[in-house]
């Protein structure tokens, strides 16, 4: 059997290890593992676990992700997304379906400090959704912005799948984290545009607000400065070249507990249970990049991703059928995983192959993580979904129905960021 065989049949086995319910880090360790014993002999994979596992765990990035993780989590449980929400309601509430839009513009701002769209998705049903409920507005559409609002906290920086991608491929976070800028912006303004069509279509969706005075609007933005000093201590200081991307999270994450002390929010207790939750999280992750590695490992001893970039080679296939075949798979991965285990999964597979068909590696980044935000919203799994019916009475149908315009605005905006490649190559480029 050659070596290439035995990597195909190794991804089988991964497979159908996930749909009997194997955590995918366990999975891909005990594939990699037993791939290996068969091609290189048992002492060669005896080797791999005893480096690989330490050396994949200790690179001087990878100290970034429990650092934002900490940072995200210590904000969000000191209630500054309800200080954002609140804000974003008083400026633009009273417009049609302008809570909808509100709870956008916070998902991006409560994005700007968290990089999980589950955290965002669950602080902004926790605040949005009862204020919306109060002036009436349609499940449909209350439930729908906030699901897909959330999904930009893995777009918009600081972002853990753009960390993940980065140590995994050895491609710049600190310009990946530049490259999702504006094309996190567009999401929100396409989101925007939408709840306006749908609530000038119908507007029982959305009812207006009342309106507030500008009084008490330039008063609400004081809730929002702990917010645009993290974003602009952590972003603008990788984008001046003064900090790492590692060391920007060390600044972050002080800086929040800082804030948060200063505040009277973050109490012993928060506190306490912020380190628990980012340990656990931290945990999770590391796992997952070690069984990633070692499958890595496997795949490239197969040379199973090289003979693919040969065979599209002498097949003259376009590189953008490849693509969008692979846009497609991510889309179909992400109504099953989580963005972290979906990009685990793939990246030893599709990364050799995006650099062979000649894509710019912190463009492909980018899509790749905006296409797996379309997965959080998407049947049957859309885990943004299921998060909401976790903290809300309202129906998984409900939910989904809610979320189907957002994913056809979701289908324009990738579609314009794979046309249009400088809007996430842009500031990259001038850093």
């Amino acid at each position: 059997m050659t070596a290439e065989i035995v990597g195909l049949i190794g991804i089988i086995v991964l497979i159908v290890l996930l749909f009997e319910g194997v955590w995918i880090g366990a999975a891909m360790l005990f594939v990699g593992v037993w791939g290996i014993v068969y091609l290189d002999g048992f002492h060669r994979a005896l080797g791999v676990l005893a480096n690989v596992p330490y050396s994949s765990v200790t690179a001087y990035a990878l100290s970034a992700l429990p650092l934002f993780i900490l940072m995200g989590v210590v904000l969000s449980y000191t209630g500054l997304g309800a200080d954002l929400y609140d804000t974003a309601n008083k400026w633009i509430g009273h417009l049609r379906g302008g809570l909808a839009m509100a709870t956008v513009v916070a998902c991006a701002g409560f994005s700007a400090i968290s990089g999980s769209s589950t955290a965002t998705a669950a602080t902004m049903a926790k605040v949005a959704l009862p204020e919306m409920k109060k002036f009436h507005y349609e499940d449909k559409l209350a439930t729908g912005c906030t699901a897909s609002g959330g999904t930009m906290g893995i777009l918009i920086p600081p972002s853990l799948g753009f960390i993940l991608y980065g140590i995994l491929t050895e491609v710049s976070i600190g310009k990946l984290f530049m490259a999702g800028f504006i094309p996190g912006v567009l999401q929100a303004g396409f989101y925007i545009a939408t709840i306006y069509v749908m609530c000038r279509v119908n507007p029982h969706l959305g009812p207006a607000a009342p309106q507030k005075s500008f009084i008490e609007k330039v008063i609400s933005l004081k809730n929002t400065w702990p917010i645009i000093i993290l974003f602009v201590l952590v972003i603008g200081g990788i984008y001046g070249g003064i900090f790492t991307p590692t060391e920007a999270a060390a600044v972050g994450s002080f800086g929040a507990i800082v804030i948060t002390g200063l505040y009277g929010r973050l109490t012993k207790s928060n506190f306490v249970d912020a380190l628990l939750e980012t340990g656990k999280i931290t945990a999770m992750i590391m796992f997952l990049i070690i069984g990633a590695f070692i499958f890595a490992h496997l795949m490239a001893i197969s040379r199973l991703p090289i003979l693919v970039g040969e065979l599209v080679g002498e097949f003259a296939i376009s590189k953008y059928y490849i693509l969008f075949s692979i846009i497609l798979l991510y889309i179909i991965l992400g109504m099953f995983l989580d963005i972290m285990s979906s990009i685990i999964l793939t990246i030893p597979v599709f990364f050799p192959l995006i650099q062979t068909s000649g894509f710019d590696p912190i463009w492909y980044g980018v899509i790749m993580v905006r296409v797996m935000e379309v997965g959080l919203i998407t049947p049957p799994i859309g885990m943004n979904v299921f998060v909401l019916a976790g903290v809300t009475d309202i129906p998984i149908s409900t939910i989904f129905k809610g979320v189907v315009p957002f994913l056809v605005a979701d289908l324009f905006h990738i579609l314009l960021l794979i046309v249009f490649p400088s809007l996430s190559l842009l500031l990259p480029n001038m850093m």
